[in-house]
């Protein structure tokens, strides 16, 4: 190659690297200027169409009420970190939901609750799992974020390191629920380990269907174009003592980056083995993708009736997807778009309204 061809490459490889940089740069403003959004879901599932409103209801109250306490907290001017940590903390609050108060039972009878939390702008993360006596898990995670060298801590060690920095706790019976007991139960008749919502047994639906109850988790984007993400489980019904799922495992349940942060929920098994809260961002950061068509890509790739997810991105879209019968989820941008629903879109009455 003769110099002035070299040259010439060289001064070709700038001028499409500066036109890049520009559209990029360009990119980011408008993705900026889109302002904030929300997104959060309590569960995916086989959530029967039949489930009746005294039982449906309850589920869609709270997440309209917490759809409107991170609308207001957004609003407000807090961080999207701090967002998702507040709303997970309400979901594992309520005993309707898989997490925290409402957390299934093991095959041993007991309670191992599993969380995490990711900053998408530094990629900063906590997580745990295995806890019997936190109250609010994903607050836990998100001072292994902070407290420590770490990112995940179980079991005792989780345990020791909530009591050493004053986290709230309560007996181990504070969590164990009337209805989650019987979802044990009928889940052992079957031999069966359950996912959120699904039936234990044909024949023999639950007498109760409080016992459907469903992971939680929540993505933010807030007005300075932060990211983040928190999911919260208290795994599968019947599942092992000692069982580990997908949420507490940064880029499978619970993923963030400067691109998108994603929340997802079904079977942890499925969810590990297909990376799904990475692949999204993957898919973004590799491909080009807009959210909509990576996450429908990504749980497309699941089995069928193992995966949902919530997830918003940089430029303030957002997309909730599954591959089960339903999934309650909630979300709101700040263009005064809202959703509340279980079911597809198409059956928006049935859904409970926006």
């Amino acid at each position: 190659m003769t110099t002035a061809l070299w040259r010439g490459s060289l001064i070709l490889v700038y001028y499409q690297r500066r036109r890049w940089l520009d559209s990029t740069a360009s990119a980011k403003s408008r993705e900026i200027s889109m302002g904030w959004a929300i997104a959060l879901h309590g569960g995916a599932g086989d959530i029967p169409r039949s489930l009746p409103p005294e039982r449906r209801e309850p589920r869609l109250a709270t997440l309209r009420r917490c759809l409107d306490l991170a609308v207001a907290a957004l609003q407000a001017g807090r961080t999207a970190l701090d967002v998702v940590e507040l709303i997970v903390r309400e979901l594992e609050n309520c005993p309707h939901f898989n997490a925290g108060r409402g957390s299934v039972l093991t095959s041993d009878g007991t309670v191992e609750m599993e969380a995490s939390i990711m900053d998408g702008n530094t990629m900063s993360c906590g997580a745990v799992s295995g806890l019997s006596t936190v109250v609010n898990a994903i607050s836990l995670a998100r001072l292994v974020m902070e407290k420590t060298p770490h990112i995940y801590l179980a079991f005792h060690g989780a345990e020791a390191f909530a009591r050493d920095h004053g986290v709230e706790t309560r007996d181990p019976s504070h969590f164990i629920t009337d209805e989650n007991i019987e979802r044990l139960r009928q889940a052992k008749q079957a031999n069966r380990v359950q996912i959120d919502y699904t039936q234990p047994m044909k024949a023999q639906p639950p007498t109760d269907d409080n016992s459907r109850i469903g992971t939680v988790g929540c993505v933010a984007i807030d007005s300075s174009g932060n990211l983040a993400t928190a999911t919260s489980t208290g795994g599968l019904v019947n599942k092992m003592a000692g069982r580990i799922g997908d949420t507490p495992i940064i880029g499978s349940g619970t993923y963030a980056n400067p691109l998108c942060a994603v929340s997802a929920t079904g079977k942890g098994e499925s969810i590990i083995r297909h990376t799904v809260a990475r692949d999204v961002a993957a898919l973004m950061e590799h491909r080009g993708l807009p959210l909509k068509e990576a996450t429908a890509r990504v749980v497309a790739g699941v089995p069928r009736g193992d995966v949902g997810l919530v997830a918003v991105s940089a430029a303030g879209e957002v997309s909730m997807v599954y591959n089960t019968s339903g999934m309650f989820r909630a979300c709101a941008t700040e263009d005064g778009y809202s959703e509340v629903g279980i079911w597809p879109e198409a059956d928006s009455d049935a859904n409970g309204g926006n």
